[in-house]
């Protein structure tokens, strides 16, 4: 899975320097945030003097405040675009890598139930997600390493908690409690999700070979089997929804309960008048930065599940290539 890729010469353009490219432009548009974060600062504190002070702020002002951001803006989504068209051809080539390296020893894989399926849909699926894990958890790290120092600064500004007090740089220590809360709580509800999910793959792999020997072998695919393959596709897939269920009762409860936590936090900031608007802006972006930051595994949960069934099902092929090596040295 990895070794086809980054460990083979003849990729080598694509996997190390295409890999630094990604790396090097994500953290570009972490710093673009960065200055869309302080830019919100001097903008809502221009919004905020224009409404207390009729007349004070001149529109050309206000208008070239909105074009400063149209500018970082417009960089930003062309940086974006191109970043995802590179991407695509990247993942594409990690998947020929994988297929290539796959149909070399095809004939030690053909017996593996769904093989077929493993080499066309789960090679490209696993290049996908693990390129898009992988960028998303460094630019958790990038985004981490950017606004953290900013909304320990910020933090400054406020002076207490409600019903705690007063603690040094809370809003940070309160970014960090959340997360890692909401983290354990979906890795504890979602325990069972990735071995359903393998099971899932199995079912629906033992089903479409079925239907594909069935094209070419009039006693294949018979209403019978048909059926029984179909119910196990079924069952799996109603006991999948009922964990789901409860996962996402858990997911989104904690993700929409979370968005209220900086606000309560800055409370007695708040209603003290101790804090202009944009600065509060510029507190809230840091705060939520740093917060989606450490929610990465929570944010990514059912895409990591994704991820370990497919895993599971290449790592049958490498487990038999390393076999039959054995088996030959022996």
């Amino acid at each position: 899975m990895f070794r086809s890729f980054f460990f083979n010469k003849a990729w080598a353009r694509w996997s190390v320097l295409g890999t630094m490219l990604i790396l090097a432009v994500t953290w570009y548009k972490v710093q673009l945030d960065v200055q869309i974060n302080e830019w919100f600062g001097t903008f809502y504190n221009t919004i905020q003097e224009a409404l207390g002070n009729p007349g004070q702020v001149k529109f050309e002002d206000f208008f070239a405040q909105c074009l400063t951001f149209a500018e970082i803006a417009g960089l930003y989504v062309v940086i974006a675009v191109i970043l995802e068209f590179f991407i695509r051809h990247y993942v594409f080539r990690w998947r020929t890598a994988m297929n290539d390296y796959y149909m070399d020893h095809w004939d030690e894989l053909r017996s593996i139930e769904g093989s077929a399926q493993r080499v066309q849909e789960d090679t490209m699926r696993f290049a996908r997600i693990v390129e898009s894990l992988g960028v998303a958890f460094l630019r958790s790290l990038m985004t981490l390493a950017a606004f953290l120092p900013i909304l320990w600064a910020l933090s400054d500004q406020v002076k207490e908690l409600p019903w705690i007090g007063p603690v040094d740089q809370a809003l940070v220590f309160l970014a960090i409690l959340s997360s890692v809360f909401g983290t354990i709580l979906l890795a504890i509800v979602g325990i069972k999700l990735p071995g359903l999910e393998f099971n899932n793959q199995k079912v629906e792999a033992a089903y479409r070979k079925e239907l594909v020997l069935g094209e070419d072998e009039a006693e294949r695919a018979q209403p019978t089997t048909v059926a029984e393959l179909y119910a196990n596709v079924r069952l799996n897939y109603f006991v999948l929804f009922k964990h789901y269920l409860y996962f996402d009762i858990a997911k989104w409860s904690y993700l929409q309960f979370s968005v209220i936590i900086p606000y309560i936090a800055l409370g007695p900031t708040i209603v003290s008048g101790a804090i202009t608007l944009g600065a509060l802006q510029q507190i809230l972006r840091a705060f939520g930065k740093v917060e989606d930051s450490f929610q990465f595994l929570v944010n990514s949960w059912s895409t990591i599940v994704e991820l370990m069934s497919i895993y599971k099902r290449l790592n049958a092929f490498e487990r038999q290539i390393q076999d039959n090596r054995g088996d030959v040295a022996a």
